[in-house]
């Protein structure tokens, strides 16, 4: 079970019990905290721990929006978003819990220093790189927001007093990406960001430089910098240092990954700790074999059972036991499943054997070296028009597949295009990532870059064959209209805030 730093996850515990919102309200209306709160250390650290909190606490969303469209898991009580249905009266639109991290982010990026001068305990190398921290934070809840709503209020100030003004309209989508960018920039350009915490727990679930350079490849790949993509990669994957994160090889170590969590691979991951904290969270009973509320989709779990023929049930690893679980009655009748459950979140690496009623605390991923190998993989093939950089990318590819004891790829470079060299990568991340909350944004990725050059291919095509919820015409219709593949502004937030403009494609002008 995992380790943790029992001082940080207890002042992440406090603020479960005591919010944010609770400790501004103590105050009197129409009064500064600013003075008054912002005094120590520990307070800056717990504001900090408050922003990862608020992560946690919007785990279910991250997996709604990164999954449900894409297709290849699916909501079996029904949902909005996989039928492509979504309105702005849908809960799924409020960004509430996005906000309510970069707030924490603003305020310790507003006070860090001053309290560095108050507090004389407070170090300096402590302070910097606490902000290191505070602008992953942000940074990495403005491209959740850029991924699906595209245009969203920019704020960089903390809301500290009644007496700022909650509206602000909205600021583009480049406008965005620009303040994303230049935040990993300063945090990188510090130097206080860290290789590795004291703890293993707090390398993989704090913002370290390895995260910083992951989410500036991810950011990079979406505004179609392949240069810089390639870069920040290779900035973890040719890293020499003891302490950087490493492509796990071994194939029994895979499942390792997610049970118990904070491999070596991790970069960047939300934590809980049943054992050490109470601290549980509901995926092993969302992703479960019990009354799962996702499954894959059947065009996903014929995927699984395609690979699974190849590798067979012995020497599988990211299939069968890995990704997920057939429902039959023996697993040497898989080809017969009706149902695939998702099993990184349920398993522990030993066949059908589960967690236990005290360890309900599966780790949420957000970046591995696995995704990092294939995000350079995309980039070289979109920048370099030569074999020698397409082989790399094959070469990448085939690291991913021999772990999982799948044959190499050896297409005939020659003979191929940049478009089937795209669909090796995509085909790769849809097995590889499976339910880590990536596919959405890889499809529409891919479908819109160079000007929705890959429309059709990459994004229509993928979702009709493998969504098994709504009508092929209409998600066709749906797709063709730019506006329709970002969500809708959650309509009370429209009604709170009157300088907001609703996504046309919604019927809602304000």
């Amino acid at each position: 079970m995992k380790k943790v730093i029992r001082y940080f996850l207890l002042l992440i515990g406090s603020f479960q019990l005591i919010s944010c919102e609770d400790w501004l309200t103590v105050y009197p209306q129409n009064e500064q905290i600013r003075d008054e709160y912002w005094t120590s250390k520990e307070e800056v650290e717990s504001v900090l721990a408050a922003g990862y909190v608020y992560f946690r606490d919007a785990v279910q969303n991250l997996i709604d929006w990164g999954e449900l469209r894409g297709a290849c898991i699916y909501n079996q009580y029904g949902s909005d978003l996989q039928i492509f249905q979504v309105t702005p009266d849908d809960g799924i639109c409020n960004w509430a819990s996005l906000y309510k991290v970069i707030n924490m982010a603003n305020s310790v990026l507003a006070n860090a220093e001053a309290v560095h001068e108050r507090d004389k305990t407070f170090e300096e190398a402590v302070m910097k790189s606490y902000l290191t921290e505070a602008y992953f934070l942000r940074a990495l809840s403005y491209f959740y927001l850029v991924r699906n709503w595209r245009d969203a209020p920019l704020i960089l100030d903390p809301y500290e007093t009644d007496e700022i003004g909650y509206e602000k309209e909205k600021s583009s989508e480049n406008e965005l990406i620009d303040q994303i960018k230049s935040d990993i920039t300063t945090a990188l350009a510090t130097g206080a960001a860290k290789e590795r915490f004291e703890k293993d727990w707090a390398t993989k679930g704090r913002a370290t430089k390895w995260a910083l350079y992951a989410l500036m490849a991810d950011v990079c790949l979406w505004s179609e910098d392949y240069a810089g993509a390639i870069m920040n990669c290779n900035e973890i994957l040719n890293a020499s240092s003891p302490f950087r994160p490493a492509f796990v090889k071994d194939p029994s170590k895979w499942y390792e990954m997610y049970y118990p969590g904070n491999s070596n691979e991790s970069i960047f991951e939300i934590q809980w700790d049943q054992v050490n904290y109470n601290q549980s969270n509901n995926l092993p009973t969302l992703f479960g074999s019990s009354t799962p509320t996702y499954l894959y989709t059947e065009r996903m779990l014929q995927d699984f059972i395609d690979e699974t023929d190849i590798t067979g049930i012995n020497n599988a690893v990211r299939t069968i036991y890995g990704s997920y679980l057939p429902n039959t009655a023996a697993a040497t009748d898989y080809k017969n499943a009706t149902q695939g459950y998702i099993w990184k979140y349920t398993g522990i690496g030993f066949q059908e054997q589960t967690r236990p009623s005290n360890e309900q605390d599966p780790n949420f991923i957000i970046y591995r070296v696995a995704d990092v190998m294939l995000m350079k993989a995309e980039a070289l093939i979109l920048r370099d028009d030569n074999e020698e950089g397409w082989q790399t990318a094959i070469d990448l590819i085939n690291e991913v597949r021999v772990r999982s004891n799948l044959p190499k790829i050896e297409p005939v470079l020659s003979e191929i295009g940049e478009a089937d060299m795209l669909q090796y990568v995509l085909d790769e991340r849809k097995m590889e990532l499976a339910a880590e909350g990536k596919r959405w944004y890889d499809l529409l990725r891919f479908g819109k870059r160079n000007g929705f050059k890959y429309r059709d291919r990459f994004l229509i095509s993928e979702v009709v064959e493998y969504n098994n919820t709504a009508n092929p015409s209409w998600i066709q219709s749906v797709l063709r209209d730019d506006d329709a593949l970002y969500l809708p502004i959650w309509s009370k937030e429209l009604e709170n805030n009157k300088l907001l403009i609703q996504n046309p494609y919604y019927g809602i002008v304000k």
